[in-house]
């Protein structure tokens, strides 16, 4: 386990005006972007899932973190929504040809997880930071440092997590090999967040526990907000602050924005809406955010336990993403 250093930066931004976000990668990202753009970025704390890191090609990556990264150093590619714009591929390329003479069972020259030249060097930064003892809380701080962003990002803990997909076939798989490699295009019968004896980190607690509102991004459930969930204390420490916590649903008319978390709502027994999306919600979080195209189910909503806003979430352009990171931060306030 790496040591638990402390974090290099000030004060903490989140005090009682501050703001708490816990989120996964593509969504939340874009969810940040818009909340910086009507608060103070450094009164923002992103709580950000870890379950999706891997370890490719001997880099360890973390793919929440740096599809926030990116996004808030305004580097992101905007077409795909993660890596970075204008980049290039020839290290993968290449890579390529040892493919050829790659024994059975080796996981060497690992090419259908594609990692671009310049975000090559985010993951060599991370990979010997590790190496050489610094925590997952600090080497996000640096690299959020280096790419100039002043929204504070937290690794949800210090601890290895590895979210496990359980397919139709009784097999499990990680998380990446599920939503890359295979392309989220099998069924799904359970999953399973693997991390011996992880918790939250001090910072994480301590910015939970201090916020004056805390969002819970418009990411998947089940597999970006569900591996923050699994750490012991988390859900208790969100159900004791229930009023000042309120969740974006990711589901727009019974569709998700990305990926597929629609999908896997129905494939593990959840209804594939906003009010499945307010039954696992409600025990944590007082208020839910929906678009007007869910406005017919606001009694729904209430019946499932919390307190329906209706406000337009599809984020199609600054305009409307800047109103609805006001509007959210405003219904517990």
């Amino acid at each position: 386990m790496a040591d638990r250093q402390p974090v290099p930066h000030g004060p903490s931004p989140a005090g009682e005006q501050g703001v708490a976000v816990v989120c996964g990668g593509v969504g939340a990202a874009r969810f940040l972007r818009a909340l910086g753009a009507v608060v103070d970025p450094a009164g923002i704390t992103a709580v950000v899932n870890t379950g999706d890191d891997t370890v490719l090609n001997g880099f360890a990556i973390s793919p929440d973190l740096d599809t926030i990264v990116y996004t808030l150093a305004g580097a992101i590619d905007p077409e795909r929504g993660w890596g970075l714009a204008g980049e290039t591929w020839q290290a993968m390329e290449a890579l390529a040809r040892y493919s050829a003479v790659r024994p059975s069972g080796s996981a060497a020259a690992t090419t259908w997880f594609n990692l671009g030249d310049r975000d090559l060097a985010t993951h060599m930064y991370r990979t010997a930071r590790l190496a050489e003892g610094a925590s997952p809380t600090v080497v996000a701080a640096e690299i959020t440092a280096a790419w100039g962003v002043t929204v504070r990002l937290l690794p949800m803990s210090d601890d290895p997590v590895a979210t496990m997909i359980r397919l139709a076939d009784g097999g499990e798989i990680p998380f990446q090999d599920y939503f890359v490699r295979l392309r989220h295009d099998v069924p799904v019968t359970g999953v399973r967040f693997h991390g011996d004896h992880a918790r939250a980190s001090d910072a994480v607690l301590a910015a939970l526990g201090g916020a004056g509102c805390i969002v819970i991004a418009p990411s998947n459930p089940i597999v970006s907000i569900g591996p923050i969930r699994s750490l012991p204390g988390i859900d208790a420490l969100l159900a004791a602050r229930r009023e000042l916590v309120v969740a974006v649903s990711p589901i727009v008319g019974g569709v998700a924005l990305k990926g597929p978390a629609d999908r896997m709502l129905r494939e593990l027994g959840h209804e594939p809406s906003v009010v499945g999306v307010a039954r696992l919600y409600a025990p944590i979080a007082g208020v839910l955010i929906i678009d007007p195209a869910d406005a017919a189910l606001v009694s729904a909503v209430e019946r499932a336990g919390m307190r329906p806003m209706v406000v337009p979430s599809v984020m199609r352009d600054p305009e409307v993403a800047a109103a609805l990171a006001r509007a959210t931060i405003d219904s517990v306030r």
